[in-house]
């Protein structure tokens, strides 16, 4: 493995963190409503839970889930409920003060890291662009490597995104909007959950 290999990775990565998903959505909302320090909590979080699918997916995670199924299909129905919930929650407390309805300190990582654990699919996207990227038969430094690296680079990010949406500018927007706001996410988490529930 060299560097041109990790610069692949990257650059993959941050073409997936782009898409708008329950992580990218939710991080989001976590910057724009409780500032800076909550968004970066959240992403430190949402980028532990992602490097840890990587990490599995470098171990062989997916080769169990094809051998064992039901493990599979277990975790991503309580995961898509757990999306339900959060989109349940946010729609509930559309109208809440804004210092009731943002997760803060420790909520915020935990929150983080549970919206990328309900999402098993992730350690089958990540095996796949694993063995695309990498060679074969890495050994366990480079391995290593790899897992802190998609830690940092998910960190580096979200912190990112937080340091813009905690402007003043931002946050009076989203007060302004908070329940126009936090119903669309609100819809658009139910709808990924649902979709992730019954996906096949």
């Amino acid at each position: 493995m060299d560097w041109t290999h990790l610069l692949a990775f990257n650059i993959t990565l941050l073409a997936a963190m782009a898409i708008p998903g329950p992580a990218l959505l939710y991080a989001l909302r976590q910057s724009i409503s409780g500032g800076f320090l909550t968004g970066a909590a959240t992403g430190a979080g949402l980028g532990l839970m992602a490097a840890t699918w990587t990490g599995a997916a470098l171990l062989g995670l997916e080769a169990i889930f094809a051998l064992v199924p039901w493990a599979f299909a277990l975790m991503k129905i309580a995961g898509a409920l757990y999306l339900i919930w959060i989109a349940y929650g946010l729609w509930r407390d559309a109208r809440a003060p804004v210092g009731d309805s943002a997760r803060p300190g420790a909520r915020a990582f935990w929150g983080g890291v549970l919206v990328n654990l309900a999402n098993p699919k992730s350690v089958l996207f990540a095996a796949s662009v694993l063995v695309v990227i990498f060679p074969p038969d890495l050994p366990v430094g480079a391995k290593a490597m790899i897992v802190l690296n998609h830690f940092a680079v998910e960190c580096c990010v979200y912190a990112a995104f937080a340091a813009l949406l905690a402007t003043p500018p931002a946050r009076a927007g989203y007060l302004r909007l908070k329940p126009v706001i936090d119903r669309a996410a609100g819809a658009l988490l139910g709808l990924l959950g649902l979709r992730l529930l019954f996906d096949r």
